[in-house]
């Protein structure tokens, strides 16, 4: 760690960054892209720069680029924070993306939610046409690249990339197969490049300043910084920069939090973390850096938690695999129970099991971690949340 200063939440020149990137060769954006090691800052932390040069590398007569606005996940909202306040910054790299890989067409899929915020990105993107920034010939250099905005429904599973991009072509939200991953075939079968709001504000800072720069921050195998989302018990809610790699215990004395119990680090399908694990770091190699971070305080009731995470699962799955579907269901079923002291330790010892097999067996990232607080708040606070029942 160090004391360097902050870049996502800063302003940057659009239109001196666009030019640079737009006199090096399109492979080259995508290589200095890779080279600075950026992965992708909704969650899953694939690489960027890998999956725009495969998306490159795709031949086809139309090809797409997509930033994932859905931010679904229970306790996030640094992306709020990017596309009220930084927006053309985002849409910056969308560009630079859309001339790294050949494409004409990117589309805004923001949460039927932040459906508000639709007049002001309309206005911004037509100040971004009128600077020649956007639209045809891009600063004379033949790129034509128009942003359309596609509002969803409210569905946590289309902040999975295949799930949105199945909204976007009209049909309900459901995970893909994989392969064809999107990068091949996304939206109507054409190479798709999607990411996060974050990840396409961190790219201009990338070509602006080089990989090698970029690379000074985070850690080795996480470079650069993160937002991260504090609510909860803690005096100073609101979005934070750090580095990637900083200590959970740094966070917390930095946004106020007073001897917590426990911190969901990575949203609720992420770890529900006790106090001797806040020596962590907070990264791709530590806790998951998903960017959602609840605090609770020592009078929460760690049973209410775990209900509550459960219930958000439960109803939030699409019901297309078996795994999601009635795992969830079950796990719900064993919470309430525990409540009544109705739950034998046979039973918990089965849904421990079924929560590790819902990790394996399941299609997407919803059902793969929805087990994650049941896991997690068994193992940490067992004595808290479950009284075996009398014989």
């Amino acid at each position: 760690m160090n004391d360097k200063p902050g870049y996502i939440l800063t302003d940057i020149d659009v239109k001196k960054v666009l030019k640079k990137a737009m006199a090096m060769e399109k492979p080259d954006v995508a290589l200095e892209v890779r080279s600075s090691g950026i992965k992708g800052r909704g969650g899953a932390g694939f690489p960027t720069g890998t999956k725009w040069m495969l998306a490159g590398a795709a031949t086809s007569d139309k090809k797409f680029v997509v930033v994932n606005v859905d931010e679904g996940e229970p306790g996030t909202f640094k992306d709020r924070e990017l596309m009220t306040k930084y927006f053309k910054k985002m849409a910056l790299g969308m560009i630079i993306c859309s001339y790294a890989i050949d494409s004409d067409e990117g589309i805004i899929y923001l949460r039927g939610e932040y459906k508000w915020m639709v007049p002001q990105l309309e206005k911004e993107l037509e100040e971004l046409i009128k600077d020649n920034l956007l639209g045809e010939n891009i600063l004379g250099k033949g790129l034509n690249f128009d942003i359309n905005i596609i509002l969803g429904a409210g569905a946590y599973v289309c902040g999975e990339e295949t799930s949105l991009i199945e909204s976007i072509e009209g049909m309900r939200g459901e995970p893909r197969n994989k392969p064809p991953f999107p990068v091949n075939q996304g939206i109507m079968g054409k190479p798709t490049v999607v990411n996060n709001v974050e990840t396409f504000c961190c790219v201009p800072h990338i070509i602006e300043n080089g990989a090698e720069w970029f690379k000074t921050y985070g850690t080795k195998d996480s470079t650069g910084n993160k937002l991260f989302s504090f609510s909860g018990d803690v005096e100073k809610p609101g979005v934070y920069e750090f580095e990637m790699g900083t200590p959970l215990k740094y966070m917390l004395e930095k946004v106020g939090a007073k001897n917590p119990k426990a911190v969901q680090v990575g949203g609720a399908s992420g770890r529900t973390v006790a106090p001797k694990e806040f020596d962590l770091p907070v990264s791709y190699e530590g806790l998951p850096p998903g960017g959602s971070m609840m605090v609770f305080g020592q009078d929460r009731n760690m049973i209410d938690v775990l209900e509550n995470f459960i219930e958000f699962f439960e109803e939030e799955s699409c019901g297309q695999c078996t795994f999601c579907r009635e795992g969830n269901y079950q796990l719900l079923k064993g919470v309430r129970k525990m409540r009544t002291n109705q739950l034998g330790e046979t039973e918990l010892e089965n849904l421990l099991d079924l929560a590790e097999n819902m990790k394996i067996g399941s299609k997407c990232g919803l059902g793969q971690t929805s087990p994650n607080p049941f896991i997690d708040i068994l193992s940490n606070f067992k004595v808290e949340v479950y009284t075996a029942p009398q014989k």
